[in-house]
């Protein structure tokens, strides 16, 4: 599943693209996705202008005057910018045709990702409203989480995982972040010193940054709204390298089963 980084690298691409663009025209292929296009969308958005792309978590929000565009990569869904007379293909359900004479497609092979209309303050959607603070956000810090993991006996990576805790975080960068600050997976949440605390803050932030100035992960079909793949899976430090050497002391990587998802980890360099 795309995470934080593919989401907004995503957004990056297109946002130049589409703020400040009048819709033409909404076009609904298939409106079964995790839950039904709004069948009014083309009504409420054309003529509409776009006034930007923002993200909340894994959630992509195309703002306008009277209200929001929620989207949702979901399992193997992309986003991408064509011309607007490039033909559909068989899992491409969703265009925005601009303006511009672009379009911008969401093509979902798996039928998991979300496109959704709220009107008004749009964090006070359900799908939002109970999201933790954005991790390279100022509100995501040492003190936040270590009172977040207080008394909590879930292992620090599921709790990483928890949207409620900290948005966006998903197994990939949650891997990769336990390593950088040398933190066992499998740990309670709630042994975390305030020390070790900052010390995953901190990870967090820089494998996240590292990961978006990388252009995320190439995940089954993910690609960027370009077309073009990631490449941050060429520097993974431990995810997916089950009994490979630790690029750090060399022992083999450990690999376990944690809440149905792989974890992995080095013996030596993690407690």
């Amino acid at each position: 599943m795309p995470e934080l980084p593919e989401v907004e690298v995503t957004r990056r691409g297109l946002a130049r693209h589409l703020t400040g663009q009048t819709i033409a025209k909404v076009v609904i292929r298939n409106a079964r996705l995790r839950w039904p296009i709004p069948k009014n969308l083309p009504k409420l958005l054309h003529g509409k202008t776009i006034r930007a792309l923002k993200r909340r978590g894994k959630y992509l929000l195309v703002e306008f005057e009277h209200g929001t565009l929620i989207l949702h990569l979901g399992m193997s869904g992309s986003l991408c910018l064509l011309p607007a007379r490039t033909p559909a293909e068989k899992h491409d359900h969703f265009d925005l045709v601009l303006g511009s004479g672009m379009l911008m497609r969401l093509r979902d092979p798996r039928r998991f990702g979300a496109v959704l209309w709220h009107n008004g303050d749009v964090n006070a959607h359900p799908l939002l409203a109970a999201l933790g603070p954005e991790p390279l956000e100022k509100e995501f810090d040492a003190r936040y989480l270590y009172q977040a993991t207080r008394g909590r006996s879930i292992a620090i990576k599921q709790c990483l995982m928890n949207s409620r805790v900290v948005a966006g975080v998903g197994n990939i960068y949650a891997n990769e972040a336990l390593f950088r600050a040398g933190i066992r997976p499998q740990l309670a949440a709630g042994k975390l010193s305030r020390e070790r605390c900052a010390r995953l803050v901190e990870a967090i932030r820089a494998t996240l940054t590292e990961a978006i100035g990388k252009g995320g992960s190439t995940l089954r079909n993910f690609v960027g709204s370009d077309g073009k793949p990631g490449y941050f899976q060429q520097h993974y430090r431990v995810y997916g390298r089950g009994g490979e050497p630790c690029r750090k002391c060399g022992a083999p990587i450990k690999q376990i089963r944690q809440g149905q998802r792989s974890s992995f980890y080095c013996k030596h360099c993690q407690k």
